[in-house]
């Protein structure tokens, strides 16, 4: 039996491991990944982090290169499975698990091939699980080419002609500025709301030296700031999507939503024949595979306060504003995860 048992190896997980690595505790860390940093190498080829390298670091081994240069994703996937290396974290892949229960003071989690049975449970699977696509991309013609952002790799997946971003955050952002690049492509963005852009840099500082000279991205989220924070619409960092925009060779168009055939539909009335549809339309938490009636609410909803769940020894690790701004945030994460494991060692 294990001290803690760690439930994913992205971000959270690892930095997680870290701090239970120098705890004493005995620990193991899951994946049902094939390797290490396995997610950031299947999102699209163009993806480049916000954040510039100095704040792309876990606990214990900064990211090489230029510090104010922005990390490819490939980048960052030979960085997790280089950290995990040096810091000697006991991982094992290919490990999905189908059921957490309790019983009395053990968890036991159930695998493809065993059962693992730990006195503390810590979740780090991150907010990024089940591409959340509305129903009615059902409604769609099977001519039409669907991806969602987290299926989309390049252009090339694409038939030639009309293709519509729907989404209006980074990813989206990302993934139109790329599109129109291809000569073969007329696009469009659907975006719910106007989009706030804010520069990647000011006064050849990135923004995010500001952020955290400000303390903005650790503004807790129970705080005046942070609730503030929380209500604001989510930023576009750069202005390629912006001139872009201006330039017309990206479209803008209000929220989708209806299709027909190979028409999408728009809340003002109008619609778009296409040929493509890039679903940048975000994720959706799974968490039925964690049997355990007393950590969800009413609704279904995970019950914690600041990464601790009622139920004694369960504990979550980058939930989005699980204490603050940067909670889900690669360089940020690991103030979430010292404070958990704190709390693990103390139980």
């Amino acid at each position: 039996m294990y001290d803690a048992l760690v439930i994913g190896a992205g971000q959270a997980g690892l930095a997680a491991g870290y701090y239970l690595q120098r705890s004493g505790l005995t620990f193991v860390i899951v994946d049902a990944a094939s390797s290490v940093g396995e997610s950031w190498r299947k999102r699209y080829d163009s993806l480049r982090l916000f954040t510039p390298r100095m704040y792309d670091g876990l606990p214990g081994m900064p990211l090489g290169g230029n510090e104010n240069d922005l990390p490819s994703k490939d980048e960052i996937a030979d960085y997790f499975e280089s950290y995990a290396k040096q810091m000697h974290l006991p991982i094992k892949l290919n490990c999905l698990i189908s059921r957490l229960s309790k019983q009395d003071e053990v968890y036991y989690a159930e695998t493809n091939d065993e059962i693992i049975e730990a006195r503390n449970i810590i979740v780090a699977t991150g907010p990024f699980q089940t591409p959340n696509v509305p129903s009615f991309a059902k409604s769609l013609s099977e001519s039409v080419i669907q991806l969602h952002s987290s299926e989309y790799r390049n252009s090339s997946q694409l038939l030639p002609g009309t293709t519509v971003v729907v989404g209006g955050g980074n990813s989206g952002a990302q993934i139109a500025v790329e599109l129109a690049a291809d000569e073969q492509q007329m696009v469009y963005i659907s975006i719910a709301r106007n989009i706030t852009f804010r520069p990647l840099h000011i006064m050849k500082r990135s923004i995010f030296w500001y952020f955290e000279k400000l303390g903005i991205l650790r503004a807790s989220a129970d705080r005046m700031v942070g609730k503030w924070l929380r209500n604001q619409p989510e930023y576009v960092y750069g202005y390629a999507l912006k001139e872009l925009m201006t330039q017309g060779k990206v479209n803008m168009r209000p929220r989708a939503i209806n299709a027909i055939d190979d028409r999408i539909l728009y809340e003002d009335g109008s619609e778009t024949r296409i040929d493509n549809m890039i679903w940048a339309t975000g994720f959706k938490r799974n968490d039925s595979w964690i049997d355990i009636h007393t950590a969800f609410d009413s609704k279904g909803e995970m019950i914690h306060e600041r990464g601790v769940s009622p139920v004694a020894g369960l504990y979550y690790v980058g939930l989005p504003w699980q204490t603050s701004r940067g909670s889900a945030l690669l360089g940020w994460v690991k103030y979430d995860a010292q404070k958990i494991i704190s709390h693990v060692i103390q139980r």
